[in-house]
């Protein structure tokens, strides 16, 4: 694909215009990553609006397309990955909740959640968790509406290829720059001066193209006083995300390893040699 848009998306299964859905868009020019600008998406309808517009462009969206096979296999749902989403879409929020707590509470206290592969070398929350963060409904909202619109979810289903949809998790990127400092919160009182300092780090960190993914973010003054400004974190996770696709979108097959298994998924940029770690 050449000379395409890169976005990042900051995804939440209940926007409104308090707390959107926020994008990041840019393109990559060499090992630079340029952002072009940032986008407020306050409803769900207008994220399907969204995915609509023409390619070519890649995608990272921070919210699972898969779940674990072992928990899809317990609960007898289908294994083709179509039929799986078509049928997780049909069911309701609290027949979700009942059957994912029915799983955790049959399992012994440490291990209550299936995990998928990707889980590990992401560190990222299981995505059948329904609360803290609730990536079970970030799922149940954003994937078929992600196959709907017939954009292409590399390694799952085959659909438009000048608009291809990849799982990101800006958590992945931002440890890897400041470590385990928290940089964000949607609470006001937890806004503090030291998350401030830790998201101009990662901001300083993104512009040095100090990653293993080998690229620089270019940014004015302006986006970078933006990026830092804002506490909640959510435009600065669209931008990590960004990045991530943006190297994702240069890699054979996206970055994913050799062997994924369609069903569960795997996050862009996580290192799959480190899954035993």
């Amino acid at each position: 694909m050449h000379d395409y848009s890169v976005f990042g998306v900051d995804f939440t299964s209940a926007p409104r215009r308090a707390k959107p859905i926020r994008v990041a868009g840019g393109r990559r020019h060499g090992a630079v990553m340029r952002l072009d600008g940032l986008e407020a998406l306050d409803s769900l309808d207008a994220f399907s609006a969204w995915l609509a517009r023409p390619g070519p462009w890649v995608a990272g969206l921070d919210l699972p397309f898969g779940l674990p096979r072992e928990l899809v296999a317990h609960l007898g749902w289908p294994t083709d990955y179509a039929a799986l989403m078509a049928h997780y879409a049909g069911l309701d929020r609290a027949d979700i909740r009942a059957r994912f707590a029915a799983f955790c509470d049959a399992r012994p206290a440490g291990a209550k959640f299936a995990h998928r592969a990707c889980d590990g070398p992401a560190g990222s929350s299981p995505s059948m968790k329904w609360v803290n963060p609730p990536v079970a409904w970030m799922l149940h909202a954003g994937v078929p509406r992600l196959i709907s619109a017939g954009v292409h979810l590399a390694g799952h289903l085959a659909g438009d290829e000048s608009r291809v949809a990849l799982e990101a998790y800006p958590g992945l990127l931002a440890r890897e720059l400041i470590g385990r400092r928290s940089y964000k919160s949607d609470t006001k009182a937890a806004q503090t001066p030291e998350r401030l300092i830790a998201r101009k780090d990662i901001v300083d960190a993104l512009e040095q193209g100090r990653t293993r993914l080998g690229l620089r973010l270019k940014l004015s003054h302006a986006q970078r006083d933006e990026l830092v400004a804002d506490a909640s974190g959510d435009s600065l996770d669209a931008v990590l995300a960004m990045v991530q696709a943006g190297w994702a979108a240069q890699q054979p097959r996206y970055g994913w390893p050799e062997a994924v298994d369609p069903v569960e998924g795997w996050i862009v940029s996580a290192e799959p040699q480190r899954a035993s770690a």
